[in-house]
């Protein structure tokens, strides 16, 4: 038996002449009845007549600095079990397997000489399951049984409900060398894992990883996928600085009230650049076509269009202490050189880069993703994918210029929408994977489609008080601001409290949440917490306990929620602020939201 450090996790192996097999066990409850490990090189099987010859244990417990993630310190406790591997073909290679107390994962390891190896593993789930899967930028697919699922495939990450009322998901870390695995419901409660490797990639497959939870929200939480990445490999990374940023896309065409116009010129950058200043924001973001229309071939991102003055647009930001993310897309990349791009944007002083329309086969965009990074990482630029891009596998740990993912959908884009029930179940499916770039915050909601905006395509289904919320329950390295400045001017009092968020969180905790239903999120920022909340399309009301805050400290509260005629169709832009709210370690609150709402709840020390 394979057991986690403090027994939480075990794992049955069997070996037999067909191959081998690992169950998955949480609690005593067996989620996983058996993975069959099946491997073929060519034609010819890998894990026949296999055998142990040489079995090493040991048990690893390091805690580490994150730069971009969650939680500020991640513990990395598991149990390490390397088994070297021979067949009946004398081939040789080993079989990793990391047992944490809420993660399995297991990883195969192949000297040189291998080629064309195919993995057809099967898991084979202990009963018929709801889950839930990446949908790509559409809700995604859940709650639905396994029985009722047919032959298709299932997006990664998966998140699974048992019929015990445990909570697993499946995913894979570390997504470096060869295409993501597909997930295929076969029937019989079984997933066909299919990957196709070859002497190109490395010598490692990625980790099928298993992260376990109790609750929705303990999945949530993880640093499983994190912890089988490798350490962060920039010598000196203090220059990856997490945080918000105004954007120029969606606000195209916006006229405010002194009769200004907002395009995609300087002039309107340099608007951006003084809100950002003025407001702790701190990036602009700006966005396709500022070097010519972005799917020409004549468009060179080394030089600015007409109206656009990227030197000084650059210098003005540096002084007001605003960075500048720069778009790119394959089109010029690949007509201009990427390195020579970037090599410009860097001495141009840019601080990132927003990478879209990514082509070619999932092994192309692995490799070119890893590319990406590791040169934005070489002229120090952060790097935001886009467009349905390699999901997250907790490589921003390795990579921690890599501070972002579009991995779902973001909100008005692909020219529709999104439903309240889309962002309370993406934090507990796509958010699994790694942070996400949703685009929210916004706070026209009945204005935004009907204003003259070419870049807002649908309406925006939702209430104010919810966009706030959703700065602090979804999980980011740079949030995007998807409005126009004077829209949060409008709302100042409630665009106080994204104004008084910190560009990074220290920690996340989810208090409560259902799959599908709501979610309630405290994130701490020094002595100070936020804590969001979001429902689906009913109203409801929670009780949280606040005992996650300093037993010998009296704290303040200001509540940025929903009014009581408040609704995500209705009356998006009701909104109401309380503030002077004294609460301690002690309090339960009551939160009301309402149909598609939100609520936000900003904590200090009395004191401060």
């Amino acid at each position: 038996m394979l057991q986690s450090p403090h027994g939480e996790s075990t794992s049955e192996l069997e070996i037999t002449e067909q191959g081998i097999s690992l169950s998955v066990v949480f609690k005593g409850d067996t989620l996983v009845r058996k993975t069959e490990l099946i491997l073929f090189e060519g034609e010819s099987s890998l894990l026949s007549d296999v055998e142990i010859i040489e079995k090493n244990t040991s048990k690893i417990n390091t805690t580490w600095q994150a730069i971009n993630g969650k939680n500020k310190e991640v513990v990395n406790e598991y149990s390490l079990y390397d088994l070297r591997l021979s067949n009946g073909n004398g081939k040789t290679f080993s079989l990793e397997v990391r047992m944490y107390d809420a993660g399995f994962a297991y990883r195969f390891l192949f000297p040189e000489g291998f080629t064309d190896v195919t993995d057809s593993s099967r898991i084979y789930f202990s009963g018929d399951f709801n889950f839930w899967a990446y949908n790509g930028e559409n809700h995604n697919v859940g709650p639905v049984k396994l029985s009722e699922y047919g032959n298709n495939i299932a997006g990664n990450p998966v998140t699974f409900k048992t019929e015990k009322g445990m909570y697993f998901a499946v995913h894979e870390a570390a997504i470096f060398d060869y295409a993501p695995f597909v997930l295929t419901n076969t029937g019989n409660n079984t997933f066909l894992l299919d990957q196709e490797m070859s002497a190109a990639g490395g010598n490692h497959t990625s980790w099928r990883a298993f992260i376990l939870g109790e609750t929705p929200g303990d999945l949530i939480e993880s640093d499983l996928l994190v912890n089988l990445n490798e350490p962060c490999k920039i010598e000196d990374p203090s220059w990856i600085k997490p945080g918000r940023a105004m954007w120029d896309w969606r606000v195209w065409g916006y006229t405010a009230a002194d009769g200004f116009q907002y395009g995609l010129n300087t002039v309107s950058h340099k608007r951006f650049i003084d809100f950002a200043a003025e407001n702790n924001v701190q990036y602009l973001l700006i966005d396709a076509d500022w070097y010519g229309p972005e799917f020409d071939d004549n468009s060179d991102p080394t030089s600015a269009r007409e109206g656009v003055n990227i030197e000084e647009c650059m210098a003005y930001a540096k002084d007001k202490g605003v960075g500048v993310i720069l778009y790119l897309n394959d089109v010029g990349a690949n007509k201009f050189g990427l390195e020579r791009i970037l090599k410009q944007f860097s001495e141009w002083g840019a601080a990132g880069v927003k990478y879209g329309f990514m082509k070619g086969s999932p092994k192309e965009k692995v490799l070119n993703t890893r590319r990406i990074v590791e040169l934005c990482a070489k002229y120090k630029l952060m790097v935001n994918f886009h467009d349905n891009p390699i999901a997250p596998s907790g490589d921003r740990r390795t990579w921690p210029n890599l501070i972002t993912k579009e991995f779902g959908h973001s909100q008005a884009d692909a020219k529709r929408s999104y439903w309240p029930e889309t962002i309370v179940t993406a934090p507990f499916v796509n958010m699994l994977a790694g942070p996400l770039d949703l685009c929210n915050g916004w706070f026209a909601l009945n204005t935004a489609f009907t204003s003259n905006r070419p870049k807002v395509f649908a309406e925006i289904p939702g209430t104010v008080a919810a966009e706030v919320a959703k700065l602090i329950v979804v999980y980011g390295g740079c949030f995007v601001l998807p409005d126009a400045p004077e829209e949060y001017l409008k709302k100042d009092d409630l665009f106080d409290c994204i104004r008084n968020m910190p560009a990074h969180f220290d920690s996340y905790k989810v208090l409560d949440g259902e799959i599908g239903a709501f979610i309630s999120v405290a994130r701490s920022a020094g002595d100070e917490w936020f804590v969001g909340s979001l429902t689906n399309r009913e109203g409801r009301e929670l009780k949280l306990a606040l005992d996650f805050l300093d037993a010998d400290k009296k704290y303040q509260a200001t509540f940025y929620e929903d009014a009581d005629e408040t609704h995500f169709q209705k009356n998006k832009e009701a909104y109401r602020v309380r503030e002077n709210n004294i609460v301690d370690k002690h309090s339960i609150i009551n939160v009301k939201l309402a149909p598609g709402g939100g609520n936000s709840i900003w904590i200090r020390p009395v004191d401060q």
